[in-house]
């Protein structure tokens, strides 16, 4: 897990460890006095969450990214943002993406307290792009399709940032790093506009057989203790995530990563049972080996499964 922190009255310190943070970029204020900034980062693998705080009016001048950065304005603004064919201004509640992976851009910022959520481009076709990564999946709008959807997005980053990435040790799972990525990739895909197809092409629908749902949920079963994508299974399987997807809506009425999640949430249930809470087993520590890091909705979804706490499992109540 990626830890950081950084305060500076100093412009070019601040714009030094912008650029070694983010991408090169120039910055400049017409501000008078001080020119405080506050940055806290905290990350696994391929996301990180940063809280920023500018004191004062920036401008900015950024080169491409290489990752999609999404913006969540808590106070202040941002104004005259602009890149390729866009420009906007954004307050407090607005969640933004600042620029495609490999546009510049450039803006100023008014005061302001923020958030700066980074993935990697690769997590959104993990979850909805083909197996092999021939067809990148890009965001084709910089703002949610709706507030409800924007709205939604913001809560999955801020459970990120409160619960995964504030307990390092749960944040070192594997699997829970892992499952974290793609719930954030899939609350992406879900808020903004893309280039991943709602509805499967015809060929997918050829390749919907139940040999390729042998395939998958052998796959699903051998894995379930490793950080497994959507991809994975697909690649397994031999067909494109699509053709993966309609196959499990079609014969299973469920998802690929659902699927997953079950199998994952039997595991756990199974060492619930075997588990000595005398030798100090938890039901965090079971949960969070199998992926599942929130505690409360864990136990929701194992009453809802097995019809008592995980806690009386454990202790054979």
């Amino acid at each position: 897990m990626e830890t950081l922190t950084f305060h500076s009255d100093d412009l070019d310190v601040t714009e030094d460890f912008l650029s070694r943070a983010y991408a090169r970029m120039r910055i400049g204020s017409s501000s008078p006095g001080s020119h405080r900034a506050r940055i806290r980062r905290t990350g696994i693998d391929s996301v990180s969450v940063d809280e920023l705080a500018l004191d004062f009016e920036m401008d900015y001048s950024v080169t491409p990214l290489g990752r999609i950065c999404l913006c969540v304005v808590h106070e202040g603004t941002v104004r005259d943002h602009a890149f390729q064919g866009v420009e906007d201004s954004f307050g407090p509640g607005d969640v933004v993406l600042l620029a495609p992976p490999d546009l510049p851009y450039t803006g100023r910022i008014c005061n302001a307290r923020y958030n700066i959520t980074m993935l990697e481009p690769d997590l959104l076709a993990q979850v909805a792009g083909d197996a092999d990564g021939s067809r990148p999946v890009r965001l084709t709008g910089h703002r949610p399709r709706s507030v409800a959807a924007g709205r939604q997005l913001h809560r999955t980053i801020a459970h990120l940032r409160d619960t995964v990435l504030a307990d390092p040790e749960l944040a070192d799972q594997p699997l829970v790093a892992a499952t974290a990525a793609q719930h954030l990739a899939a609350s992406v895909l879900a808020a903004f506009p893309n280039t991943a197809l709602d509805e499967p092409a015809a060929a997918d629908h050829a390749d919907a057989r139940p040999a390729v749902l042998r395939r998958a949920l052998a796959y699903i079963d051998d894995h379930a203790d490793r950080p497994v994508t959507v991809a994975d299974i697909a690649a397994a399987a031999h067909v494109t995530v699509r053709a993966l997807q309609y196959a499990f809506r079609r014969h299973l009425d469920t998802t690929p990563l659902a699927q997953l999640r079950r199998v994952r949430l039997a595991h756990a249930h199974h060492d619930l049972v075997a588990a000595d809470p005398g030798a100090g087993a938890t039901v965090t520590e079971i949960a969070a080996r199998w992926g599942f890091h929130h505690p409360g909705r864990f136990a929701t979804l194992y009453r809802d499964t097995y019809r008592r706490a995980p806690y009386e499992t454990l202790t054979g109540r």
